[in-house]
């Protein structure tokens, strides 16, 4: 099974690249969304199964109603309201949605020394 995590923001991206198997591709989406981005976005994609994980904030959230439409069988991920989008969201909150999300095989996780 190919699986494609999509993000908003390369910061986004290097956040999840520490913490997911490097087979898994996460796409940006760069903040924005035009018909020539979607498409683009469409033929990376392909057949993977796709993750939507937006900030929880109002920009977030228009992408991921954007997305949805586009993807409408994507498992949606959430980053918990007042955290510093994805990127600024902790390790453990991102694993536990990876987790919830049935990502398990694919998380690379932290050693205890890598929290000290």
């Amino acid at each position: 099974m190919s699986i494609s995590i999509i993000v908003e923001g390369k910061n986004d991206r290097s956040k999840l690249r520490r913490l997911i198997q490097e087979d898994v591709r996460i796409h940006c989406t760069y903040g924005t969304l035009n018909s020539l981005k979607m498409e683009s976005l469409r033929k990376h994609v392909g057949d993977d199964e796709v993750y939507l994980f937006m900030d929880n904030d109002s920009s977030g959230k228009k992408i991921r109603g954007i997305l949805r439409d586009l993807f409408p069988d994507a498992v949606q991920m959430y980053t918990r309201k007042g955290y510093a989008g994805v990127e600024g969201t902790p390790d453990e909150y991102v694993i536990a949605q990876l987790e919830k999300a049935g990502l398990e095989e694919f998380i690379v996780y932290p050693t205890s020394t890598d929290f000290i």
